[in-house]
């Protein structure tokens, strides 16, 4: 089946022909529909690889619908083996290799890289492989808002569910926040939007996903150990656009710099957001107020998130739901009443006038610098976690400026020790921490009142734990120990 096949004509209202192209604008209407026909399932039998929360409900979705599935995992993830009761054939502590024999296709965990030992002889043999996401995709037909970057898609996208919720509109929140897409399949209404975090390792195994409304926050380095560079990276994340048709939207920022010239691909209505008065973009800020289509929608003192950077996610969140016809006081209502996400600069505790702040989100470099960046000074970092390969050398800047001393703890502790030396220099310490534990009760120690402690490891937490979320909840255990005072 070609891609044109299934799409349906370019006919909705006001949009622009093609991509980019001069047009009038979305006024407020009804909804952009969801797209009237999805291409079929891939053909089974089916091989799941990689047994964790996606995994486990792309091999549920699948059985439901009587295919038969297998499921294997080179480890034991929690939940795998209550797939036999639903009609899955699991193999745990395997590489995969041998229940090849008689897949058709390979359904790809994102975790699991392409060069795995399964996923490299599948694609040897000319199998297909497919991702959890373009699978839920196709089994849904409920109309898709994905959102892509390397950060703050958490925080945009729970915001997005916010507005919608606040809109009456029906929304299920999925994908890489918590909930995978696929579980989605026949627990929601049709007329439901669903607004989904799409991480670029889901991207990179999508081959016809085409959402109606797709989000790009930023560019900046991260995963290069497991995509190899940034033009890669920035190939996998784009796949989020490159399927869409005249009737969907294209929301992407206009200051990024990974962006500038970039060819975006797909065909949809591109709606651009950005910082200063520019005739291209749909949603600007200037003076302190954020614009949309020239007039003013909501200053961003009465944001609910505050920080510079949550002024970007406002304004994605608010174009991509304009763009899609939600009524714009009730985008302005969710925009002002909406309160932050876990785990992205999360207040978790005072102790005798010091702060303790959850940033367990920022796996990656760009993330710490705009978290460490949020307070005026007196910062303690909390630096460290698993390799992905990035340099630590953007980190000096802003901890030059903020911190009072950083915490180092972690597989890349080592690296980032060296990395980060010249500090000393600069008055800013660093200390070797054995632990998490280690390095909050030395920081609680040495932090005065009005000073911050703050998780913001700038790396991915698998050293010592399954997920961010689990070093962000054992962070706030740990406060709760010192005997602070919850915030």
């Amino acid at each position: 089946m070609t891609r044109e096949s299934w799409r349906r004509p370019a006919s909705f209202p006001g949009n622009r022909a093609g991509a980019g192209a001069a047009g009038a604008k979305i006024g407020v209407m009804s909804l952009i529909p969801a797209k009237e026909v999805r291409p079929p399932l891939p053909r089974g039998p089916f091989l799941v690889v990689g047994l964790a929360r996606s995994g486990q409900a792309a091999a549920r979705l699948l059985a439901a619908r009587g295919e038969r599935v297998r499921g294997v995992d080179s480890g034991r993830p929690a939940g795998a083996e209550g797939l036999s009761a639903v009609g899955v054939e699991i193999t745990l502590d395997t590489d995969g290799l041998a229940q090849l024999e008689g897949t058709h296709t390979v359904v790809k965990s994102p975790g699991v890289p392409r060069e795995a030992a399964v996923i490299a002889a599948a694609l040897e043999r000319g199998m297909e492989v497919t991702g959890e996401l373009e699978l839920a995709w196709r089994a849904l037909p409920n109309r898709f808002l994905a959102v892509t970057g390397t950060n703050g898609k958490t925080t945009t996208v729970e915001l997005l569910g916010h507005v919608f919720r606040g809109a009456g509109e029906p929304v299920a929140v999925a994908g890489n926040v918590g909930v995978p897409v696929a579980g989605l399949v026949g627990e929601i209404e049709p007329d439901a939007t669903v607004v989904c975090e799409a991480s670029s390792f889901q991207l990179e195994d999508t081959s016809l996903f085409s959402p109606e409304g797709a989000v790009c926050l930023n560019l900046a380095p991260d995963h290069l150990d497991r995509h190899g560079d940034l033009p890669a990276y920035r190939e996998a994340k784009l796949r989020i656009f490159a399927n869409q048709g005249n009737d969907d939207v294209a929301v992407w920022n206009g200051d990024d710099p990974e962006l500038a010239g970039v060819d975006l691909g797909g065909c949809a209505r591109r709606v651009e957001f950005c910082r200063g008065a520019s005739p291209d973009c749909e949603v600007a800020v200037a003076g302190g107020t954020i614009f949309y289509d020239g007039e003013p929608l909501v200053e961003t003192a009465a944001l609910g998130i505050p920080g510079e950077h949550n002024v970007e996610n406002a304004m994605a969140a608010a174009a991509a739901a304009l763009a899609l016809g939600l009524d714009r006081d009730a985008v302005v209502a969710g925009l002002r009443g909406f309160g932050g996400v876990p785990h992205r600069l999360e207040p978790v505790g005072e102790r005798a006038g010091v702060r303790f702040v959850n940033d367990s989100k920022a796996t990656n470099v760009t993330a710490a610098a705009v978290g460490i960046g949020s307070f005026d000074g007196g910062v303690h970092a909390i630096l460290g976690g698993s390799e992905k390969g990035e340099p630590f050398a953007p980190l000096l800047a802003p901890l030059r400026e903020r911190a009072a001393a950083c915490y180092l703890l972690g597989d890349t502790a080592p690296r980032m020790a060296a990395e980060l030396a010249p500090l000393a220099a600069a008055g800013v310490p660093l200390h070797r921490a054995a632990d998490l534990g280690d390095a909050v009760r030395a920081a609680a120690v040495a932090a005065r009142p009005g000073e911050v402690v703050l998780l913001s490891p700038a790396c991915a937490s698998f050293d010592a734990f399954p997920n961010f979320e689990a070093r962000g909840e054992c962070f706030r255990r740990l406060v709760a120990d010192l005997g602070a005072e919850r915030g």
